[in-house]
C-alpha cells in the first residue's frame, strides 16, 4: 500500500468505533494523529523529490530543445557557406537533438503532472491533519467524560438506597436514644445534688437553732 493509500485509511477510520472498541481510545487517537503526521512527512519528502525531478527533466528539455536551435543555426551557417555536406551534418545532429527534447518533454510534462497532483493531496492532508488536531482534545474530553459518567452510573447501580437508608434511621434513633439517656442521667444527678444541699442547709440551721437555745438557757439561768 503506497502513502497516500495508507493516509486515506488513517483519515477514513471511524473515530466512534475506535472509542467504541479500543481499551484506550485516547491512546489510539493521539496514535493516529501521529501516525497521519508521519504519513504527510513521507508524503511532504515524497512531493520534494518529485519536484525537483520535473524541474531535472525540464532543464534536460530546455537544453536538448536549444541545442536543436543551435545545430539548425549551424546548419543554415554551413548551407550559406556553400558547404550542403556539413549542413547534412548539422541537421543530422538538429534531428537527434529534437528526439531528445521530445521526449525529455513528454517526460517533464508527465513529472509536472505528478508533482501538481501530489501538491494537492498533501496540502489535502495537511487540512486534514489541522482538522484532526482541532477534534483531538473534543474528544479526548468526551471520552473523560464519558468514563465519568460510567463511573458514576456504576456507582449509583450498586448503592442500595434503600438499605443505607434504613441503617442510617437506625443509627439516627440511636442517637437519638443516648441522648434522651444522657439528658436523663443529668437531670437524676441534679436532683441528688440539690437534696444534699438542702440537708446541709436544713443542719445548719438546726445547729443555729440549737446554738441560739443555749445561749437562751444561759442568759435565763444567769438571771436567777
Amino acid at each position: 500500500m503506497g502513502i497516500f493509500g495508507r493516509i486515506a485509511d488513517i483519515f477514513k477510520a471511524n473515530v466512534n468505533d475506535a472509542l467504541d472498541n479500543m481499551e484506550d481510545p485516547e491512546k489510539m487517537i493521539k496514535q493516529m494523529v501521529i501516525e497521519m503526521q508521519e504519513a504527510i512527512a513521507k508524503a511532504t519528502s515524497g512531493l520534494a523529490t518529485a519536484m525537483a525531478q520535473e524541474k531535472k527533466l525540464e532543464r534536460d528539455f530546455n537544453n536538448y530543445n536549444e541545442q536543436a536551435k543551435g545545430w539548425e543555426q549551424k546548419a543554415m551557417i554551413a548551407l550559406n557557406a556553400g558547404n550542403e555536406d556539413l549542413a547534412r551534418q548539422a541537421l543530422a545532429k538538429k534531428a537527434d537533438a529534437d528526439m531528445q527534447a521530445k521526449q525529455y518533454e513528454q517526460m517533464y510534462l508527465s513529472a509536472r503532472d505528478t508533482a501538481g497532483k501530489l501538491k494537492t493531496q498533501v496540502e489535502g492532508l495537511k487540512v486534514k491533519l489541522s482538522e484532526a488536531r482541532m477534534k483531538e482534545s473534543t474528544l479526548i474530553a468526551r471520552n473523560e467524560s464519558a468514563k465519568a459518567q460510567k463511573q458514576i452510573a456504576k456507582q449509583v447501580g450498586n448503592f442500595d438506597a434503600s438499605s443505607s437508608f434504613a441503617k442510617f434511621d437506625k443509627w439516627e434513633d440511636k442517637i437519638l436514644k443516648n441522648e434522651a439517656e444522657a439528658q436523663a442521667y443529668t437531670e437524676l444527678s441534679g436532683d441528688s445534688s440539690k437534696s444534699l444541699n438542702d440537708d446541709f442547709k436544713l443542719l445548719e440551721k438546726n445547729t443555729q437553732v440549737d446554738d441560739e437555745l443555749a445561749k437562751l438557757r444561759a442568759k435565763l439561768n444567769s438571771g436567777s
